[in-house]
């Protein structure tokens, strides 16, 4: 397995942001709500771990898998998170705990993040039904009882209202 990994060159380049976008950007975003928190906390690894294991309670579907994949979640089978919660203390960089993780399972590479559908240019209108429901996931709504698709265009016109676009 490993001289496959090397072969396709994706061992050399995990330190490339877009090639494990998942792992870099949640665990950007989980050093920076370590970093707001008491210097005690930041490191040691037990209490990292539970604040690790916190922020994968709230999170959206890729990074839910993420937790998965490293063991954080109630439901993961494998547990990993001394792998994160370790090198987190001493202040390691995310990219190379992400280099580490994906020598121990190369599919926390492979999770990539749904391109977002800017609300500000696309015609609303012209969005097949499935975008329209990925619109209202993005952004934390359902459409209850909606059956026409017309009523997904009106939910995801307010959406773009509220993020500033004028005309529809």
């Amino acid at each position: 397995a490993v001289t496959m990994a090397k072969s396709s060159g994706i061992n050399a380049e995990y330190g490339d942001p877009s090639k494990c976008e998942v792992c870099v950007t949640f665990l950007g975003k989980f050093r920076e709500t370590l970093d707001a928190l008491d210097s005690s906390i930041q490191s040691d690894p037990a209490k990292i771990d539970t604040e690790l294991r916190k922020a994968c309670k709230t999170t959206q579907p890729k990074d839910e898998r993420f937790c998965w994949y490293i063991g954080a979640t109630e439901t993961s089978a494998t547990g990993m998170t001394q792998t994160v919660t370790k090198p987190m203390s001493f202040r390691k960089p995310v990219d190379k705990i992400c280099g580490d993780l994906y020598k121990k399972d190369s599919q926390i590479c492979d999770l990539k993040y749904e391109k977002q559908i800017d609300l500000k240019t696309v015609n609303i209108k012209k969005m097949k039904v499935k975008e329209l429901r990925k619109v209202l996931e993005q952004n934390g709504q359902e459409c209850r009882g909606c059956t026409e698709k017309s009523e997904f265009v009106k939910k995801v016109e307010a959406i773009a209202r509220e993020q500033g676009r004028t005309e529809l």
